[in-house]
């Protein structure tokens, strides 16, 4: 039963009791498993491209930027950095002085590597009077870590990734990783005349932090790159926020009665998303950037997949038109054939229709959002991966997974997830209008029966949480969906602070 302190509470954030209702019952009855046909991998959902290839799809990008193509990039940076210095901030607690585990002996051996070493010197020097070797040579660990941390040195720990000093630069200076998206931009995200729009989802908090960022490096970034950037924030919307509940599924309130509502997880994103207005729009998290001396690799990788979405889209369009015209049945038979074979979509029930039922589904199938995924080959990294899945018209088409929409109890489905091959490093781009031009609704493209139910603690309080469909997962579930192989070097995340101490980011 709600109060009246809930109406106002969930007025304010733009939730309606019946958007309530609804995520209590999803608690109470779970999502559906995810049905899976088969494993993507290369010549099976994957697209694999040789150096031939390579080159004809780098060429259509191009050729795209200079024919007008609207282009947008768009990172996802909300949220503050604490995971990553989460064995940082158990050593300052620990009651040790001096580094034990694996971690931390790693982290205080490759200091002098870090791309900020020179900032938390600097930091130390004025919380402490003396530099970093003289306070290892004291044993001051604990001191060195905290100025790193804390909002009396760095602030690392509640600074969003994006305003982390994460590599050295040329000429001795050091890059943030929105630097490196903002020299990735004019690498490959280029308009014809030469403007960048990237847009950052950041969190209210740390706007001001951007801001001021944004206008001590661009002008300066424009100089170099020859390119005018054009940059937007937009905060997740909190009409995405989703109630907690008590073990039995009861709303969870706290020791003043307050209900408790939690952010929904990358999957309330696509609300933002879906009010950007390119044609193509390049999708990669925060912390996957690698310094400009290694990145031709992830330039090259991108243009080719911009390229082959573009190409996609062209052919997406022509069907299309094909269809307004009234398509022969030689002609839908042309178009069956690029929806299985180019998009991988696949029913058995096209055997059986009509000409005027195989029209309507090749139309449904194709007049939608498209998106090319780079898929890595998997090193054993954690998350989800590319197969091919069962949609709710008994149609299996690609579609990223994660192990936890799978049935644990299904042996033969745990065992396809195990022997996935690829993995999926995030690495999206996208085209979000119609063949005539129009901007796509996104939000009608989500499955909302796709979502996770986690576990959380609040105030020492077991709690469940609700998550959104994922924004590469459900929320993307209905769009066109094509897998390419990109090469490992291009995905090089940082989960934890120690990832910065890898040669990829020295």
């Amino acid at each position: 039963m709600l109060t009246e302190k809930d109406q106002q509470l969930i007025e304010n954030k733009g939730i309606t009791a019946s958007m309530i209702d609804e995520q209590i019952k999803r608690f109470e009855t779970g999502f559906p498993r995810l049905r899976i046909h088969s494993v993507a991998t290369a010549g099976n959902g994957i697209m694999r491209l040789n150096d031939k290839d390579l080159a004809h799809y780098i060429k259509i990008w191009r050729e795209s930027q200079q024919a007008g193509v609207t282009i947008e990039k768009f990172v996802p940076a909300s949220g503050a950095a604490s995971r990553m210095f989460k064995n940082m901030f158990a050593f300052t607690t620990s009651g040790r002085t001096a580094p034990e585990t694996d971690f931390e002996k790693a982290y205080f051996d490759g200091i002098a590597h870090f791309a900020f070493y020179a900032s938390l010197n600097k930091a130390c020097e004025n919380l402490y009077k003396a530099g970093i070797p003289k306070l290892i040579e004291q044993g001051k660990y604990v001191e060195i870590v905290k100025a790193m941390l804390d909002g009396n040195g760095l602030n690392y720990g509640f600074l969003p990734k994006a305003l982390l000093q994460f590599h050295k630069a040329a000429g001795g200076g050091v890059h943030t990783s929105l630097e490196e998206h903002l020299e990735e931009g004019a690498q490959y995200a280029a308009n014809a005349k030469r403007e960048v729009n990237i847009h950052f989802t950041v969190s209210p908090e740390h706007r001001k932090a951007f801001d001021k960022m944004l206008k001590a490096k661009l002008a300066t970034m424009e100089l170099v790159w020859g390119v005018k950037y054009n940059v937007t924030m937009s905060e997740q919307k909190q009409s995405t926020d989703t109630i907690a509940v008590n073990l039995d599924n009861t709303p969870y309130r706290n020791e003043a009665g307050q209900l408790l509502f939690r952010p929904a997880g990358h999957g309330a994103l696509i609300e933002n998303l879906n009010e950007r207005d390119a044609d193509v729009v390049f999708i990669k998290n925060i912390d996957n950037v690698v310094p400009l001396k290694l990145r031709n690799s992830t330039v090259r990788y991108k243009k080719a997949i911009g390229g082959y979405l573009i190409d996609v889209q062209r052919h997406i369009a022509k069907h299309l038109a094909t269809l307004d015209k009234g398509a022969k049945a030689n002609e839908l038979k042309n178009i069956l054939k690029f929806v299985e074979n180019r998009l991988c979509i696949h029913s058995e029930a096209t055997a059986s229709m009509s000409d005027e039922e195989l029209a309507s589904y090749l139309r449904g199938k194709l007049n939608r959002p498209i998106r090319v995924c780079g898929m890595v080959l998997n090193e054993g990294e954690p998350g989800g991966g590319p197969y091919l899945a069962y949609n709710s018209d008994g149609s299996y088409s690609p579609q990223i997974l994660e192990a936890a929409q799978i049935d644990e109890n299904d042996p033969a489905a745990v065992e396809l997830m195990k022997s996935g091959t690829h993995f999926n490093p995030v690495d999206l781009v996208c085209y979000i209008k119609d063949y005539k031009g129009n901007k796509f609704d996104l939000k009608q493209f989500v499955d909302p029966d796709t979502g996770l139910i986690s576990m959380k603690s609040t105030g020492g309080v077991e709690i469940k949480a609700l998550e959104l469909p994922g924004l590469w997962n459900g929320s993307m579930s209905d769009w066109n969906t094509i897998f390419v192989e990109v090469p490992i070097e291009t995905f090089n995340p940082v989960k934890t602070v120690n990832d910065l101490l890898r040669p990829q980011h020295q």
